[in-house]
């Protein structure tokens, strides 16, 4: 396609941010295994040439997944091209009995980790593949596969969502109608307007002043990154049980905080275990769709907010929920991307540039649009969330681990830490995950034990 044809528009903050710590086609932001896998399982005869064309028109209708991001010195910007035919392969998965649902399930978790260990170019459009694997004809796994560049958490569930309902129309069954659908170029666009710029300024103001001495949080390595600069990621999954998810919960409503807060104030105390630290900066994902415009756009939104939460003085957990209740009501309503606020808090990210030590994000997953046994036309879907098999190779994170939490359908709190393998062991992943568990069960059912006398805001971690 020449370049007549593939529009170029500005990149987004985040995609300029990206292009900060690229590293190549072959690691970082751009590397292979930069992607998100998802999957959903799919009960009713699914005819394969309709599959085809929904998946070929969901990459007509969102320009990100056939958009590629050009660097360069000097700046960079998005090059549009036009559809494509997104490769769909079809498996026959091993039959079990259909009855018993749980072969069917471990399998489908299999394949999904089969996948998420394979690659995704960045440079090949569509940003997006999908396997289809077939237990019969009525029980089916849909996995789709794309490039985090071209979306995030969010865009996926939006991308199986419309696939759905195209899916539904080219069958010849009802289902729901799509509006028209906003695009990231749009985006890219609105984020240089003057009412964003406008409502940036305000903003960069209040991370100036909140993030005023602080460092985000950043834990020793069991190896220097200097010595096994290539890396992996490693994904270690595992379930807290629904007790601990009531008791959040409990927690949250007695508070007047998200489920979100509550567990980000364990962890914040659990840090402090490990530091010594009462001044905790925690980075976390946003999906960062603050303009209800953007919605329904597939792209990659996500942010990261450095919250700060001062646990000097507390003397309860539930003073600490409060504090953090507080920290992230002030954080999230002046969300700004993570460029402008490191603009205006240049040492935050000090300690994580240190040779033995590295970040770790913590993250709740509270993701829109997800099916649950939904009928849409002729086939009902059902997100996989719900994962138990840990795997040695998975989709990139940035250095250093990423904590993510979620109550599954059932009531569960499960979880799933991924991790730089160049940098930790997988013991250490395990005893982290472990000791965040006895905190959580100390404090969740117990919030308003005495605490350890917290001092005031002190910086122990060199």
């Amino acid at each position: 396609m020449s370049a007549t044809e593939a529009p170029e528009v500005p990149l987004s903050v985040q995609q300029e941010f990206l292009c900060l710590w690229d590293k190549g086609d072959d690691m970082g932001p751009f590397g292979p295994r930069f992607h998100i896998v998802d999957g959903w399982r799919v009960r009713g005869a699914i005819d394969l040439t309709v599959l085809q064309a929904a998946l070929d028109d969901v990459v007509e209708r969102h320009e990100a997944l056939r958009t590629t991001v050009v660097r360069g010195e000097g700046g960079g910007h998005q090059r549009i091209f036009g559809a494509s035919i997104v490769p769909l392969e079809v498996r026959d998965l091993p039959a079990t009995d259909p009855s018993d649902t749980r072969p069917r399930d471990l399998l489908a978790e299999e394949l999904l980790n089969e996948i998420a260990a394979d690659t995704i170019s960045v440079r090949r459009l569509p940003l997006l593949r999908a396997v289809l694997g077939r237990f019969d004809g009525e029980d089916a796994v849909l996995a789709l596969i794309a490039h985090h560049t071209a979306v995030d958490a969010w865009s996926m569930q939006v991308i199986l969502r419309d696939l759905a309902a195209l899916y539904a129309e080219r069958a010849g069954a009802s289902g729901p109608a799509l509006g028209e659908a906003p695009q990231y170029r749009e985006y890219a666009q609105w984020q240089r307007t003057d009412e964003a710029l406008e409502a940036g300024r305000s903003a960069r103001a209040f991370w100036r002043a909140e993030l005023e001495g602080a460092r985000a949080l950043a834990l020793p390595t069991d190896r220097l990154r200097s010595r096994e600069p290539v890396f992996t990621t490693a994904w270690h999954r595992f379930s807290y049980g629904e007790e601990l998810c009531t008791a959040a919960g409990q927690v949250a409503a007695a508070t007047r905080s998200s489920p979100f807060m509550v567990l980000l104030a364990a962890f914040n105390v659990f840090l402090h275990r490990q530091t010594g630290d009462t001044d905790v900066v925690v980075p976390t994902f946003t999906p960062g769709r603050s303009q209800a415009r953007f919605q329904d756009a597939v792209g990659s939104f996500f942010n990261f907010l450095p919250l700060r939460t001062d646990l000097g003085g507390c003397a309860t957990f539930r003073e600490v929920v409060g504090r953090t209740r507080t920290a992230c009501l002030k954080a999230y309503t002046r969300e700004i991307p993570l460029a402008h606020v490191l603009e205006e808090a240049p040492d935050l990210m000090e300690r994580v540039a240190v040779d033995g030590l590295a970040s770790c994000v913590f993250q709740v997953i509270q993701t829109p649009f997800t099916m649950a046994d939904e009928h849409v036309g002729p086939l009902v879907y059902s997100a996989i969330r719900r994962k138990v098999l840990s795997q040695p190779v998975g989709s990139d994170i940035p250095d250093g681990m990423l904590l993510c939490l979620e109550t599954d359908a059932s009531g569960d709190l499960i979880g799933e830490l991924g991790f730089s393998s160049n940098l930790y062991d997988e013991s250490t992943v395990v005893a982290l995950v472990a000791g965040f568990r006895e905190v959580l069960q100390e404090l969740l059912t117990a919030p308003d034990a005495p605490l350890p006398d917290y001092r005031n805001r002190t910086d122990t971690q060199e």
